[in-house]
């Protein structure tokens, strides 16, 4: 039987380590593309989805108290400037008016009269000045004539009497004509400190008038109306909210290791939830709030319990949005966001003591509420002191100054 020589092992085929070498350059190609990414742009941008719509909310309140009569518009309609709101019951005010408008009138005519009584001591100034000589005159006359017998030395004593009778009236001449000056010393009667004091009640009469119809300070979407047909208001009852939509920026909270790198006027990309990754909002940063929202709360956080733990705080960062993007596409007030910084330029300051924006607010709708108290006040004045100018009230002042000249004479 012959031997069998035993079987070799076929030899083992090579792996293919193709694949391998393919997601090995693929995955070494992701981290440089990562790396290259990171150190170029990701380390330069900050961002965080805790980021909210905020605006100018305008409370409107009114200037007066009253009973609503009337209300014009409604939450979501749109209101422009100047446009009356609500109305107040105008009855009382009106009352009020021509109530002020009398007592200005009859103030005019009682300093129209101590103009005239300065005249008038000024005349009779004048007159004692007269009976003062005349007394005199009768007494130097006379006395020479009583060591002749020619009068009696009763006719005398009366004489010389009349003498002080008459420096008597005359001093109280003087004193009234003071009085009288005094009263009305470097003015005119349109002038006078009692009309200037009745002419500022009848203005003041004359704005509660006018501001029992509440006008919108501002242009903007009505958010809120709390006012209701027959309610009584006063100073301090909320009835509106308005909220102009084309000044809205975004507080965005912004933990705080992401805050090394943040300063006033870095570029902002903001996109909202309202409206989806395709609409895009270009702002800047324009300032840092000088406290985390835990600090500036009403009730702030205590840490004074022994199980403390810490908490990343947020701090809140103001971006401003551009008017025009807004305008295409506006916001509303909480709205939630998405910001991302890009903090490459670090040239800012994260605190500024210059504002990077205008905050300056103003209105100028209630400017118009005195609007005819002018005219109104001068007519009264006119017609009362019977000229439509005031000169004659000057002549009398120029008049009485001329006669007290001549009394001190």
């Amino acid at each position: 039987m012959s031997e069998q020589t035993p079987q070799q092992p076929a030899p083992a085929k090579p792996r293919n380590r193709r694949p391998l070498i393919i997601i090995g350059a693929v995955a070494l190609l992701a981290i440089a593309g990562w790396a290259l990414y990171y150190l170029t742009v990701a380390r330069f941008r900050v961002g965080t989805d805790d980021a909210y719509v905020d605006g100018n909310l305008v409370r409107l309140t009114p200037q007066v108290a009253g009973t609503v009569t009337a209300i014009s518009t409604d939450e979501t309609q749109f209101v422009h400037r100047g446009q009356v709101l609500v109305q107040l019951d105008p009855r009382d005010t009106q009352v009020a008016l021509a109530q002020a408008k009398a007592s200005l009138a009859e103030t005019v005519r009682d300093v129209a009269q101590l103009f005239a009584e300065a005249q008038r001591n000024a005349a009779a100034l004048q007159t004692q000045h007269v009976q003062v000589a005349q007394a005199n005159q009768d007494v130097e006359r006379d006395r020479p004539l009583i060591a002749l017998h020619g009068v009696s030395q009763e006719t005398l004593q009366h004489e010389q009497n009349a003498v002080h009778a008459a420096q008597a009236g005359l001093a109280q001449a003087q004193a009234s004509l003071a009085a009288t000056r005094a009263a009305i010393a470097g003015t005119t009667p349109d002038t006078h400190p009692r009309v200037l004091q009745a002419e500022a009640q009848l203005r003041a009469a004359w704005l509660a008038a006018a501001r029992t119809r509440v006008v919108a300070p501002v242009s903007g979407y009505v958010v809120r109306r709390a006012v209701q047909l027959g309610q009584q208001v006063s100073p301090a009852t909320e009835m509106l909210a308005i909220l102009p939509v084309e000044s809205m920026w975004i507080d965005a909270n912004f933990k705080e290791n992401q805050l090394a790198g943040l300063r006033i006027g870095q570029p902002a990309n903001v996109s909202a939830d309202m409206y989806g990754s395709k609409v895009h909002f270009h702002g800047k940063v324009l300032g840092l709030t000088a406290g985390t929202g835990s600090a500036l709360a009403v009730l702030p956080a205590q840490n004074a319990s022994g199980n403390w733990i810490k908490i990343v705080q947020r701090l809140p960062v103001r971006i401003g949005l551009d008017p025009a993007e807004l305008e295409r596409h506006p916001l509303f007030l909480g709205l939630s966001t998405d910001v991302e910084v890009d903090v490459h330029d670090q040239s800012g300051a994260a605190l500024s003591k210059q504002p990077a924006w205008p905050a300056v607010l103003n209105t100028d709708v209630y400017e118009s509420q005195e609007a005819g108290a002018d005219q109104a006040i001068s007519s009264i004045v006119a017609a009362n002191l019977g000229h439509p100018d005031g000169a004659d009230g000057q002549a009398l002042a120029q008049q009485d100054t001329h006669h007290g000249k001549r009394g001190h004479l």
